[in-house]
């Protein structure tokens, strides 16, 4: 099943699909710019360090348990819409390609092996990141958490292997991320059980796995965009946020 939410006379409007090719199909026929944010959590739980070049990148050891960190719903846009540049606190601001997890269902201390049950479908995510703001807070809060900070989309599929399908990130023509979901240090369906003997994931919620090596820096006038297979891409600009 393909989920994909669009605009149509200020009203936003949710419409499946039973295949990739029908809702190509669809998309060929609007304005891609009228596809909006397909989710509304009531949380992003994110994960850190969860594959094992970006952990050496950032000259951290690889968490023997998942490094869970919170990102704040009001972060997320559409697949099209701008990145809001805060260039009045941060001055390194960084891309981060990931898959995302919707959840379906309330999830409350599910086992590794019921898990996929639990699960809508994947969406491409940005989970973008002031990285000096990081670094001076210590936690991730801040840093993760800038409006516009998570763009996603433009669909939501369960028609994809969760657990090995490539990932690309693009800055302005140029591959920069280029990796595959099976070299997770802590795989999907351990996660969604892992996080779910910590809080109670709800209907709706959103799991960012984590990001692979080839984290950089965006700045205004930028044009980035997350690529998975299957799911589509997100391709945003860089803005600076207007105070």
């Amino acid at each position: 099943m393909i989920i994909t939410t669009y605009k149509s006379q200020n009203k936003k409007i949710k419409k499946k699909f039973s295949s990739l090719k029908n809702y190509k199909n669809f998309i060929s026929n609007i304005n891609k710019k009228d596809i909006v944010e397909s989710v509304s959590p009531s949380k992003i739980i994110a994960i850190g360090l969860n594959y094992f070049d970006h952990a050496e990148e950032m000259k951290k050891k690889p968490p023997k348990e998942p490094l869970i960190f919170l990102k704040a719903p009001s972060t997320i846009v559409g697949p099209y819409e701008n990145i809001l540049y805060p260039n009045y606190m941060s001055s390194k601001v960084d891309y981060e390609g990931e898959l995302g997890i919707v959840i379906k269902k309330e999830a409350k201390w599910v086992t590794k092996k019921d898990s996929y049950k639990y699960i809508l479908g994947a969406i491409c995510v940005n989970d973008i990141t002031a990285r000096d703001v990081q670094a001076h807070d210590i936690q991730f809060s801040r840093g993760k958490s800038f409006d516009s900070f998570c763009p996603l989309g433009p669909i939501i599929s369960d028609e994809i292997d969760y657990q090995d399908v490539t990932i690309k990130t693009v800055l302005n023509g140029k591959s920069k991320q280029k990796s595959n979901t099976k070299y997770m240090i802590h795989k999907i369906d351990f996660l969604i059980s892992y996080i779910s003997k910590v809080m109670t994931l709800n209907k709706g919620d959103l799991i960012l796995t984590g990001t692979p090596g080839g984290v950089g820096q965006i700045k205004q006038g930028d044009n980035v965009s997350v690529e998975i297979d299957g799911l589509g891409k997100t391709r945003n600009k860089v803005v600076l946020r207007k105070i």
